[in-house]
């Protein structure tokens, strides 16, 4: 057996058959002889045997025997291991919308499921039923397009542009779910539980709890469970070691780096120098660190990928269990991404399990910003005995409100309330949580909305020991339907469907155009007219919300004292025994803190607010996460050429006017993503801006030591404030000028886009006499167009 035909069956859906085949010696050239005999000897179940001869069928109409060579190279050569998948992967997710049929995985003994666990993954029959005749319809499309891209002579103008919009219809949808929550809140056994992994994630009470990000997601190339380790730079590290001379023994700070050398450098850090132990004898069991590459690991079952991720994640000295390492390298690791093989869940979606913000690391800190900005759902994880009164799990919540509402994208916070009690009487005692969490959750209402705010009560572990439960007792498959949702791809089918169905109509109409060149011309000058007055209307509405922003922003400058009134309530805290120690750890991390309570400090965000509140409602309305909801008051959403009405006109020119009618759904679809964007650099902008106003204070207020620190301490902080407020006014000409930079863009990419699109359909003619003959192609798309698009409508219709 050969990559090909494991390639293949892979995207068909039909990975279970793949040791079948194997088994039978089934290579590239036997592959197109198999008749119907042989078929059903391989493949004894009626579902797979169907798509695998529909799917056979149109591979030997697209190529003859005697290419099969070339495919198999083809093949090949995009199949180069885990390393280069790895650097590719975020732009190469069109090869798991082919999958028609996901394989169950398999338990961390290599055997499958039982059915009552896998079970749990399914969605609702008619939902599945639609999926697997979506992914059909994408599959069979794609393959449609493929053929077509290599059938045209990209050395013409016309044919360069064709195929540079067929390239354009691959748009990979990967939503991000940021789980959040206390150290031994349940996170990693929570994860376990939903994706049906019971050894994957470490769980525990493990003590040394890292700044490591871990992210979870599918492995949709291979039946291994993988991980790629991503580590800090040799340079960051080598000033972590030199900063430890800057702590005071018994600080938080001082404790936290001993564990970080400990774990690292057992009790040798203890009389080296940091020059010495930056030396490569300490990292020669990891030499990517050095090399700053990332390191991949690659096993069969998930407990032996969990065991060998260990000493990457979080431990040391010694693990509950026993388990020790002569190292413990999770000092050095930014990020950790996990794949799972076929798991459904995670086809479109990825888990990340976050630590507390406030690192020292600015690449880790940075990171964790970055992942809190596009989480379009966010998880708060706390045990269901005090949820509502888990200071940490509120405390996430009111520091990132910024980073996951006007300035992310998150649509949905979920509070999981973890290890319910298996009870008789557990109904009420769930019941009586969730209304206290809802209560604390009003306090915050002026921060979220409550409409995509829910609460959860579960057991992980009951869950993956029982198998199957009640609904009302653990929540679990509730939170899986969720992620089904999530990964639904009936959004990515219509789409790419209604861009190939445009692009076919584009070829056809312009290899059969009975148009003169009088009537192209007309029909430009109309399209030309109905553009300048979509575009003026745009325009528009964007100054219209730049101006109110404006208004907004000078009334917060104006109210810059309640930003310092906050933060000299923050100072006069000064009677705490520990806040000498809590304001030292706020300047050496330039303003941001994590105390050991779980309290979230930011003083970059406690000056901004005087900013952040007076724009949030208006920022809410312009910029919605939901986008849907269309941003600048829904103009974008109207946007319209009037394709319409014209095509009743002009008939000769339908099919190029059909794709104009495509086009305006993508370029509308991709500057929403701009827009979304666009919107978390232009809100952050603010806090941004004092950032690093402040950052000179903090250095300043890093060297008072002695006698009076703290009020010294206190004094320059106050000092610095009230000397440059300024920056409150140097924070809204960035952000407007932020503000300016996307009107530009979107501006410039709907007349561009539009204008190119328009001279290529309808002044096409005169070069479109070496493009294919697709009407037969233009028929089938068509129809699976008008198939999905009714389902579509119908979807809307029963929301």
């Amino acid at each position: 057996m050969d990559d090909f035909v494991r390639n293949t069956l892979f995207k068909w859906g039909l990975a279970e058959w793949v040791e079948k085949f194997k088994d039978e010696e089934i290579n590239a050239q036997s592959l197109y002889y198999l008749d119907d005999r042989e078929i059903d000897n391989l493949i004894t179940k009626a579902g797979p045997r169907v798509i695998f001869k529909n799917n056979l069928k149109r591979l030997k109409g697209k190529q003859e025997h005697a290419e099969a060579a070339d495919v198999v190279q083809e093949e090949q050569s995009s199949n180069q291991g885990p390393t280069v998948f790895f650097q590719q992967c975020e732009q190469e997710h069109e090869e798991a919308a082919d999958v028609v049929q996901v394989l169950p995985s398999t338990s961390s003994k290599g055997k499958r499921k039982s059915d009552l666990q896998a079970e749990s993954l399914k969605c609702s029959p008619a939902a599945k039923r639609r999926c697997d005749s979506d992914t059909k319809i994408l599959s069979e499309v794609k393959s449609i397009m493929k053929q077509i891209k290599d059938d045209i002579n990209d050395k013409e103008e016309l044919g360069a542009f064709i195929k540079n919009k067929i390239s354009d219809l691959e748009i990979d949808k990967r939503e991000l779910v940021g789980v959040f929550g206390r150290s031994g809140a349940g996170k990693s056994s929570l994860i376990n539980a939903i994706i049906d992994e019971k050894n994957l994630l470490p769980t525990g009470s493990i003590s040394a709890c890292t700044s490591v990000v871990i992210k979870v997601e599918a492995n949709t190339r291979s039946l291994k469970y993988e991980a790629e380790i991503e580590f800090i730079k040799k340079e960051e590290w080598h000033d972590e070691l030199w900063s430890l001379k800057t702590y005071k023994k018994g600080d938080d700070d001082y404790r936290d780096m001993v564990k970080k050398l400990s774990a690292l450098y057992g009790e040798e850090w203890r009389d080296k120098s940091p020059k010495n132990l930056i030396e490569p004898k300490y990292f020669k069991n990891i030499p990517e660190f050095l090399a700053s590459k990332r390191k991949s690991l690659s096993c069969d079952t998930a407990q032996e990928l969990s065991q060998k991720l260990r000493i990457y994640t979080k431990g040391g000295p010694k693990q509950e269990d026993g388990y020790t390492a002569p190292q413990w390298f999770w000092p050095l690791v930014k990020s950790v991404t996990v794949r799972v093989p076929h798991n459904e869940l995670l086809q479109h979606v990825t888990l990340v399990d976050l630590p507390g913000n406030g690192d020292r690391n600015k690449s880790r800190n940075e990171m964790w910003k970055q992942i809190v900005v596009d989480c379009s759902t966010v998880w708060i994880v706390a045990e269901i005995t005090r949820a509502a009164s888990e200071v940490e799990a509120w405390e996430i919540l009111k520091s990132a409100h910024g980073l996951i509402g006007n300035g992310g994208q998150c649509q949905q916070i979920h509070f999981i309330c973890t290890k319910s009690d298996p009870a008789d009487d557990r109904v009420p005692k769930n019941k009586e949580a969730k209304e206290e969490v809802m209560n604390e959750f009003q306090e915050l209402s002026e921060q979220f909305s409550d409409k995509g705010f829910k609460v959860f009560t579960l057991s992980a572990d009951e869950f993956l020991k029982r198998k199957r439960v009640k609904e009302d007792d653990n929540e679990i498959p509730k939170l899986q339907d969720f992620l089904q949702n999530l990964n639904d791809c009936h959004s990515e089918t219509v789409n790419y469907v209604n861009g190939a169905y445009g692009i076919l109509s584009l070829i056809e109409g312009a290899r059969c155009s009975k148009a003169g060149v009088g009537k192209a011309d007309d029909v430009c000058k109309v399209l030309e007219k109905n553009m300048r007055e979509q575009l003026d209307q745009v325009k528009r509405a964007v100054d219209e919300a730049m101006k109110d922003f404006e208004q907004c922003l000078t009334e917060g400058v104006k109210n810059s004292k309640t930003s310092e009134e906050k933060l000299k309530f923050f100072l006069d805290r000064d009677q705490e025994p520990s806040f000498f120690k809590t304001l030292e750890a706020v300047v050496w991390k330039y303003g941001i803190h994590q105390t050991k309570k779980g309290e979230q400090i930011n003083l970059n965000t406690v000056l901004a607010s005087c900013l952040t509140d007076s724009i949030d409602e208006e920022f809410r309305k312009t910029f919605p996460n939901d986008v849907k909801g269309g941003s600048f008051n829904g103009v974008i959403s109207r946007f319209s050429l009037d394709t319409k009405s014209l095509i009743q006109k002009y008939q000769d020119v339908k099919l190029q006017l059909i794709f104009l009618q495509t086009e305006e759904d993508k370029i509308k679809a991709k500057l929403n993503k701009i827009i979304l964007k666009g919107k978390k650099i232009i809100y952050n902008s603010l806090t941004e801006t004092i950032e690093k106003n402040m950052k000179k204070c903090y250095e300043d207020a890093r060297k008072i030591s002695g006698t009076d620190a703290l009020k010294k301490m206190r004094k320059t902080i106050e000092t610095h404030v009230s000397s440059n407020r300024n920056m409150y006014e140097d924070a809204k000409k960035t952000m407007m000028k932020k503000m300016n930079i996307l009107m530009t863009i979107i501006c410039k990419e709907l007349e561009e886009t539009m204008d190119h699109s328009i001279k290529h359909s309808l002044k096409a003619s005169a070069l479109s006499e070496s493009l294919p003959d697709v009407s037969e192609h233009l028929e089938t798309v068509q129809q699976h167009y008008s198939e999905v698009k009714r389902s579509q409508e119908g979807e809307m219709t029963s929301q």
